[in-house]
């Protein structure tokens, strides 16, 4: 554990991440601007004290805007992390630990779901939906659970065959508590280690299907709007407006997937777990 807390990636990965939450959670209170209010002749401001990421094109604090933005995309990127993960996990255990025309009918189901990119499958349930926020964490939420239906399901095809397993089924434990007793369990780690990943992903999914204009809408603080907000202006020497919430996409991502590989590493040195995707 201590040189785990030594280790500069692991360490870099947790600041990160624990920026961007404070940053949600406690950043509209440390600056309670109005990311919505308008000031015509304030537009255009580069940064300074009294907007350290200056403003827009029709004058609104960009911090402010930053700050709600992060809020937004840490509550999706939980969502989807929790919702795709318990759906994706139920699954995989149940296809695993059955077997049969179960396990033959989960796994077509996700195959199908994994034929497609992950961001088109987002963008076409978004579409079906109606543009928003609410459907766009849906769309990234059902690409999600293959992911763990995956792993999970592997995990749980190789933990049968272990002898507490058999010890359990031999004494007649009834199944469904050999599945939830003593082989879920045994998945935390595949499924801890996915969920980084998958925070990681639903930050960056979220920013893009909201600069196509089928996630979040204008005018929406969230990351994705504010860079296609911003993106006129970005050769006109008012770079402030998409570079900020540029980075704090960068800086999520970035978080998740330093904390998701270093992870692995820590929590399984001899490469014994599924790859995660």
């Amino acid at each position: 554990m201590r040189a785990a807390l030594r280790d500069p990636q692991l360490l870099l990965a947790l600041g990160l991440f624990l920026a961007l939450v404070v940053a949600a959670v406690a950043g509209p209170w440390v600056w309670p601007k109005d990311p919505l209010a308008i000031d015509i002749l304030a537009s255009l401001e580069p940064p300074s004290p009294a907007h350290p990421m200056g403003t827009d094109d029709v004058g609104r604090d960009v911090l402010a805007r930053f700050l709600r933005g992060a809020r937004i995309s840490v509550a999706v990127g939980v969502a989807v992390t929790l919702v795709g993960g318990l759906i994706g996990t139920v699954l995989g255990l149940v296809a695993g630990f059955v077997g049969g025309w179960v396990d033959v009918v989960i796994s077509r189901v996700m195959d199908a779901v994994l034929a497609f990119p992950p961001l088109v499958l987002a963008m076409a349930v978004t579409i079906g939906l109606g543009a928003g926020l609410v459907t766009a964490s849906v769309g990234i939420a059902l690409t999600a659970v293959p992911w763990y239906a995956r792993l999970v399901r592997g995990e749980v095809l190789r933990l049968k065959s272990e002898q507490f397993v058999e010890a359990a089924e031999s004494l007649g434990v009834p199944r469904l508590r050999v599945l939830f007793k003593h082989v879920a369990p045994h998945t935390r780690t595949t499924v801890l280690i996915q969920s980084a990943a998958v925070f990681g992903y639903s930050i960056l999914s979220l920013a893009a299907l909201g600069f196509v204009g089928l996630g979040a809408q204008i005018p929406t603080p969230e990351w994705g709007v504010m860079i296609t907000e911003g993106l006129p202006y970005a050769l006109t020497g008012q770079w402030w407006i998409g570079v900020f919430p540029g980075f704090g996409v960068l800086m999520g991502v970035t978080a998740a997937n330093l904390l998701a590989d270093r992870a692995r590493d820590l929590l399984d040195p001899y490469g014994e777990l599924p790859a995660v995707g």
